[in-house]
């Protein structure tokens, strides 16, 4: 009489997998929670904000469904502030990367001079946007430096910087691209340095000069830097505050220089409409991540096809 057959037991192998799950998600759990408490948590109380007419100084709180994001459609002062915020990250975003690019070009180069001039284009980064926009409304006013020494060469009548409306919005865009401009160096920096010089030897025994070596060696080499820089100074024009703030609180005039960003803080914490701010918030977010997205995956494809 044949006996019962055994039940197999417990794989050696599954077993090493569930304990490595679980010692992966221990590690990920502290993480993962300051994500969703820091991250998901706002993100859901605006988007849910934004569908209210919250004012904590004008009770009750009622649900109004879509009506800030249709009366955001025609509100001229939000939309003059999109167009300023679109200005600036166009600006900033074209003009740091070439920039960027160039400078790392110049300080590709061995020797203490550039290691210390890599230094000196670096420090903006590190300062805080506060500190940054006070050297420079310090500089760039009526009766700053920059004016003084424009009147000392002989300009009687040298530019309004930041008074002028038609100049205060492109002072700002040269002001943050300043302070971004040593990250996107380091960026390429690293990229440039990547690139093995093999490459660039064969490229010159094949009768290639300077410029077709850059553009058919280094170029294609340093594509991910590209998509870095573009994608993270997408992010830091799209959220310009500080500087707006400081500089010019949005003048001169009636929201000349005013950003998304401007506006949001103002809503929500001078004018106390919590529930449009919200609104305005969420647009921002939508934005953002689009732009974002959209720039990731054409300069990815970009990057293969090179």
């Amino acid at each position: 009489m044949r006996s019962a057959p055994k039940s197999p037991g417990p794989h050696p192998g599954r077993g090493r997998a569930v304990r490595g799950l679980g010692h992966f998600g221990a590690l990920a759990a502290p993480g993962l929670t300051l994500y969703v408490l820091f991250v998901l948590v706002p993100v859901s109380m605006t988007c849910y904000l934004s569908l209210t007419n919250q004012n904590p100084f004008n009770p009750p709180t009622r649900y109004v469904g879509t009506a800030n994001y249709t009366r955001l459609a025609h509100d001229p002062d939000f939309l003059h502030s999109l167009r300023n915020t679109a200005v600036i990250t166009a600006v900033v975003t074209v003009a740091a990367n070439l920039g960027g690019l160039l400078v790392a070009l110049l300080l590709d180069r061995a020797g203490r001079l550039y290691r210390a001039l890599r230094g000196v284009f670096f420090v903006p980064v590190i300062l805080s946007a506060v500190v940054v926009s006070v050297i420079w409304q310090a500089l760039l006013t009526d009766d700053g430096l920059i004016n003084s020494m424009l009147r000392t060469l002989g300009v009687d009548h040298p530019p309004g910087w930041l008074s002028d409306p038609d100049l205060a919005l492109w002072s700002l865009a040269w002001i943050i691209t300043w302070q971004v401009l040593g990250f996107c160096v380091v960026v390429y920096l690293a990229a440039l340095q990547g690139v093995p010089q093999e490459l660039h030897e064969a490229a010159a025994l094949d009768g290639a000069d300077a410029l077709q070596r850059f553009r058919h060696v280094t170029w294609p080499m340093i594509a991910p830097a590209l998509t870095i820089n573009t994608v993270m100074l997408l992010i830091t024009g799209f959220k310009v505050y500080d500087q707006v703030q400081v500089i010019t609180n949005g003048g001169p005039g009636e929201g000349t220089t005013s950003t998304v960003s401007f506006d949001i803080v103002h809503t929500a914490f001078t004018d106390d409409h919590i529930g449009y701010a919200s609104a305005m918030a969420t647009v921002m977010l939508v934005l953002v991540a689009l732009a974002s997205v959209a720039a990731l995956r054409l300069l990815q494809r970009r990057e293969v096809t090179l």
